[in-house]
């Protein structure tokens, strides 16, 4: 299985931080089962199986023992921790931070955000993560531009996320303590890409980083 240097604990992963997506799902949070929004940031986890790295082939899912219909791909950027991070304040968050990189989430289509996606989230090599930890002095300045195939698919601001890079370290750290090597993927784009075997994924930070994979056939 192929793994990624740069991870050495956990890659815990944001949803629903797309404030586009966030809002648009308001009448739908008002309905059973959610019956409100969202307080707290939505995590799942992507798990050793899934760490994979840039230039990687992304295996295509099986689901049953047969291939999947249809998988999708969404680009993060991935906060890198350089030091134990446990209980910080958001104004001390960012003195925790070694560096930033991108992250691929291949996955299965979600069909709702009520339960953790365990089946489609844990696919193997599904977590790409980018080979260079680079340090930035404002995160929140950062835009992740996806591309499929040479065609833009995606494009996400981090400062048009609901929570940004250093609310999140602080309210992560008061769940659970971040060792060095642990990563964040800090938000994901609502509207996830459509993908096919033999697909090309390109994600870039302009100036930062990039990262590049290819769907298995």
């Amino acid at each position: 299985m192929s793994k990624n240097p740069i991870v050495k604990g956990k890659l815990v992963c944001v949803a629903l931080n797309d404030a586009e997506q966030f809002n648009a799902m308001q009448a739908e949070f008002a309905e059973a089962p959610y019956k409100g929004a969202p307080q707290q940031p939505v995590l799942y986890f992507k798990p050793h199986n899934t760490w994979s790295t840039d230039g990687a082939v992304v295996e295509w899912a099986q689901v049953d023992g047969s291939p999947a219909e249809q998988m999708v791909v969404g680009a993060s950027l991935a906060v890198v921790f350089g030091k134990e991070c446990c209980r910080v304040s958001e104004a001390e968050a960012l003195n925790y931070v070694e560096g930033y990189t991108l992250v691929h989430d291949f996955s299965l289509v979600e069909q709702n955000y009520y339960r953790p996606d365990i089946k489609g989230k844990c696919l193997d090599t599904s977590a790409p993560i980018g080979a260079d930890v680079v340090a930035v002095a404002d995160p929140q300045a950062l835009t992740v531009v996806t591309s499929v195939n040479g065609t833009v698919v995606n494009e996400t601001p981090v400062s048009q996320l609901v929570r940004g890079v250093a609310e999140l370290i602080s309210t992560i750290s008061y769940i659970m303590t971040l060792q060095p090597g642990d990563v964040i993927a800090v938000g994901f784009p609502g509207q996830r890409a459509p993908v096919a075997p033999g697909d090309k994924v390109h994600s870039v930070i302009d100036g930062v980083t990039e990262l590049n994979n290819t769907l298995g056939q």
